[in-house]
């Protein structure tokens, strides 16, 4: 009796719990309204802000949710980055999340705008809903909700919130460099059951002068795979695009070939259409250095193959190649170029190979960002406390820990991985036309992340 007394008050207490969790979960979607409608992508040369205006307003919105829902906020000065807060004791949890999200590309692409949410047919459809607003405040309902419910909070929680994860990671060295270290920390930025690997990210542009005459430029980040480019339109150019079979649409006299968007850490699922621009442009008879690169090297290959040959390991898979941006200036051809190295290996060797191959293009090599890889051991306690609340949630016994080739704030302190917020079966949407997150997975998340916050308990 004494047994069965113990586990019906579990269920019970669970039961209200997740009563709990459903009547936030309006309130939930109404913040989540507010901070999914800001177009918080890059917009540098802001006299007042590092990011521009938008992305400071995202952090400000942030912050001001998580002051009426009880938490202690803080901002950066200079507005690299805030937190919030909440608990007592020594022990200190850091969730870190980010409000800067990638451009939204072509707006055509997309069903509803993309910073007006919209739920629809149990989905939340937004630029930022799943990467990574949506999980960031869902990890903050997550603990409101278990405070709600008397949850007994003998450690304190830090909610930090960055606004360049998309780009050249500015923020969290500044975070670093004046901020307290949590003890143990997670990142609700990528997928469940969790990544205790991420892949080295390396970006890189490659330069050659333009002896071709063409100016034009295209894609939106290093690492999406571009949607689609917007070119001058010949007949040597659409003969091309028939006998490739490339899809693409005309407009007055231009010519938008069409690819798929993706992430970078996934570029060989996407369609490039910088790449099959630049091979129909070369099946044409107009020559580049860049359009003979892209066709020696990736056109008909997966990872880059020609240049690298295989590079792979058991933890982390092959390496993944993306030409995610392309200009053409009067005097230039510019390559930028989004690179996952498997954690095994030596990116200064992956940077000679590429910088011998492309020289002999007429390119010259130059480093726009690197974050090293990361490796948390299986057997640590930080992936026993947050595979058993995923295990004890959803009962999912089958999937294990895994690699990833995303760079996630996991990086940014020790003893961090990336915790969620995409369930093993579900698709991820993230720098998509279309991005949503599927409402039933992020209650499922919420329920996860309960969990997780009640395993950390000193």
């Amino acid at each position: 009796m004494h047994i069965g007394g113990k586990m019906n008050t579990k269920i019970q207490e669970k039961e209200r719990l997740y009563k709990k969790m459903e009547e936030n979960f309006p309130k939930f979607l109404k913040d989540l309204d507010r901070i999914v409608s800001i177009p918080s992508f890059l917009k540098e040369n802001d006299d007042r802000f590092p990011f521009g205006e938008d992305i400071q307003k995202a952090l400000e919105t942030m912050l001001d949710i998580c002051k009426e829902l009880g938490l202690k906020t803080f901002i950066d000065p200079e507005g690299y980055y805030g937190y919030a807060e909440i608990g007592e004791g020594e022990k200190l949890v850091g969730v870190l999340g980010h409000l800067d999200v990638v451009p939204p590309g072509d707006l055509n692409k997309w069903e509803n705008p993309p910073f007006e949410p919209i739920i629809k047919d149990g989905k939340y459809y937004g630029r930022g809903s799943q990467d990574d607003k949506g999980p960031t405040l869902a990890a903050i309902y997550a603990l409101k909700t278990l405070l709600d419910c008397g949850f007994n909070l003998n450690y304190r929680v830090r909610f930090i919130f960055g606004t360049d994860e998309e780009n050249l990671w500015r923020d969290m060295p500044r975070y670093v460099e004046k901020e307290e270290m949590p003890t143990v920390g997670f990142t609700p930025d990528s997928k469940f059951p969790l990544i205790y690997a991420e892949k080295g990210l390396l970006q890189c542009k490659l330069t050659a002068k333009n002896q071709s005459g063409m100016v034009f430029k295209g894609g939106d980040a290093f690492n999406s795979v571009p949607s689609s480019i917007l070119v001058e339109k010949t007949a040597g150019l659409v003969q091309a695009l028939d006998k490739l079979k490339y899809e693409y649409t005309e407009k007055d006299n231009k010519i938008e070939i069409i690819g798929k968007s993706v992430h970078a850490q996934v570029a060989e699922t996407g369609v490039n259409a910088i790449n099959r621009y630049l091979h129909a442009l070369s099946l044409s008879g107009v020559e580049t250095k860049s359009g003979k690169f892209i066709v020696e090297n990736l056109i008909g290959y997966n990872f880059a193959e020609p240049i690298f040959g295989e590079v792979k390991d058991e933890h982390s898979g092959e390496l993944k190649f993306n030409v995610g941006k392309i200009e053409f200036t009067p005097e230039n051809e510019i390559l930028c170029i989004d690179m996952r190295i498997p954690v095994t290996y030596d990116k200064e060797i992956i940077v000679k190979t590429l910088t011998e191959k492309a020289k002999e293009y007429g390119f010259e090599y130059s480093q726009h960002d690197y974050l090293k890889s990361i490796y948390t051991p299986l057997d640590s306690e930080l992936v026993k406390t947050l595979m058993g609340a995923y295990q004890e949630v959803t009962g999912d016994m089958e999937s294990q820990p895994i690699a990833g080739g995303g760079a996630t704030y996991a990086r940014a302190i020790n003893n961090c991985v990336a915790f969620g917020y995409v369930l093993p079966n579900s698709p991820k949407t993230e720098h998509q036309p279309n991005e949503y997150i599927i409402l039933d997975d992020m209650k499922m998340a919420m329920k996860i992340y309960m969990k997780a916050f009640e395993k950390f308990r000193v």
